[in-house]
């Protein structure tokens, strides 16, 4: 995938001002997969107990979903080289809708590895949004606002992840369910009977989903978005740009690395807090009480992005994801060395500090790349794939020292991302580099 460089203004990436009208229409996207990403902290709890899982395997859900970033993230770009940026997004958004679809016969069997196809393809759906819009917004006005800019449609993304453990919660979770003595109690068929009544509580809300992800894909199609020279693949079709490989830049792959485990370390996070609130020494919540917590995890990182878009006006990327990171790490600290309601705010307010950290990394991970930025994007968008990775991990360091204990590994994913914001963040090639990519372009 190729997009224009957000760095260096060009004729069409230099607006006077932004197209809030595409803005207003493309933040809808970040509303949506918001909220249907963070419906999996729901499901983790429910499908936990439906299928009597330990926390590892129970992260399988995260696994397969975000392991479609890897998987998906490439083929995305390929096709908005064929049919263009709005098109994918249509095409992202029917993905969609079909693997929300699949929920349905998943509960009726009930089969956990067909709920891991389903939300892999629903994954796969969110991964050409992703790989689509987040480029898109960052050339729909100023190149020095950028990061602004995806600050304040990630906000929109955060109120979506703040809406959905409410209204999954409500919708998904039994006001009473199981506990895994009783369910192991159980004989097979009433297990079976059991596991039927339960599953079946995701078949309305997802079937609610996909005709709203189906409606939204036909508005889009008939929406008039702008077509942004610069900003299309075949912007650069035809040009013979001599750059260095995309692997020199030092920056861009310590960026990848930073989105890696910050998303590893929210995603982790968002997973547990239900089973983290539920534990006695922490908050001894219900399940659908807890899950109303974790609304307040997310409600904290959308403060923290309209904020966020605001402060990036005026502070450089890297100074603001240094503090971040470091606010963090000590919020998470505090968490694992208390109990109570100090342990249960302290780890909500992380989501505060997590808010600024996604596009801040992105656009200081394309940073300086020139033609080159459209690889770098797909680089940074298939380092996603921390969030498949990481929880899994703390899964099963749950399993063997507690999940109060676990959370020292987000500790570890802040401390690399306050490195990378003060110091990682630095372009590799400035001032002669830039200077030739620049040259050699106008050249062409």
């Amino acid at each position: 995938m190729q997009i224009a460089n957000v760095e260096a203004p060009t004729k069409t990436s230099a607006h006077v001002s932004t197209d809030y009208r595409a803005m207003s229409m493309v933040t809808t996207l970040f509303f949506m997969w918001g909220f249907l990403t963070c419906l999996n902290d729901i499901l983790v709890p429910h499908l936990k107990s439906i299928f009597d899982l330990n926390y590892a395997k129970v992260m399988l859900i995260q696994l397969s979903f975000f392991s479609a970033y890897f998987f998906f993230s490439i083929p995305s770009g390929k096709v908005i080289e064929w049919i263009g940026y709005k098109k994918t997004m249509v095409v992202g958004l029917f993905t969609m809708a079909i693997g929300a679809l699949l929920f349905i016969p998943a509960a009726s069997a009930p089969s956990f590895p067909l709920f891991l196809t389903a939300l892999m393809i629903l994954a796969a759906g969110i991964t050409a949004l992703q790989v689509a819009a987040n480029p898109y917004v960052a050339v729909l006005g100023p190149p020095k606002t950028a990061s602004s800019r995806l600050n304040f449609t990630q906000a929109f993304n955060s109120l979506g992840t703040t809406i959905a453990p409410y209204i999954g919660g409500l919708l998904i979770l039994s006001s009473a369910p199981k506990t895994i003595d009783e369910i192991r109690r159980l004989s097979a068929d009433q297990l079976q009977a059991y596991r039927l009544h339960e599953a079946a509580s995701v078949k309305g809300p997802y079937l609610l989903f996909a005709v709203t992800l189906i409606v939204l894909g036909l508005i889009i199609s008939k929406f008039r978005l702008p077509v942004i020279p610069d900003a299309e693949p075949s912007a650069l079709h035809g040009t013979h740009i001599h750059t260095s490989s995309i692997w020199h830049y030092r920056h861009l792959l310590l960026g990848a690395i930073a989105i890696f485990v910050y998303v590893g370390a929210e995603v982790s996070i968002g997973s547990f807090l239900v089973n983290y609130f539920g534990q006695r020494e922490i908050g001894n919540l219900p399940e659908k009480v807890a899950a109303g917590y974790v609304s307040y995890y997310w409600f904290s990182a959308m403060v923290g992005r309209f904020a966020g878009a605001a402060i990036l006006q005026k502070v450089r990327p890297g100074k603001v994801l240094g503090i971040a990171a470091l606010m963090a790490c000590l919020l998470v600290t505090t968490s694992m060395l208390t109990f109570g309601h100090l342990a249960m705010w302290s780890i909500i307010l992380v989501g505060f500090f997590n808010s600024i950290m996604f596009p801040s990394i992105f656009t200081l991970g394309i940073a300086e790349l020139g033609p080159l930025t459209g690889e770098g994007s797909g680089i940074l968008v298939m380092a996603i794939v921390g969030g498949a990775i990481i929880p899994v991990v703390q899964g099963a360091l749950a399993d063997r020292i507690g999940i109060h204990h676990a959370f020292f590994l987000p500790v570890l994913c802040y401390l690399y991302i306050l490195y990378y914001g003060f110091k990682g963040s630095r372009p590799k090639f400035i001032g002669q580099q830039s200077a030739t990519l620049a040259a050699n372009a106008q050249a062409n």
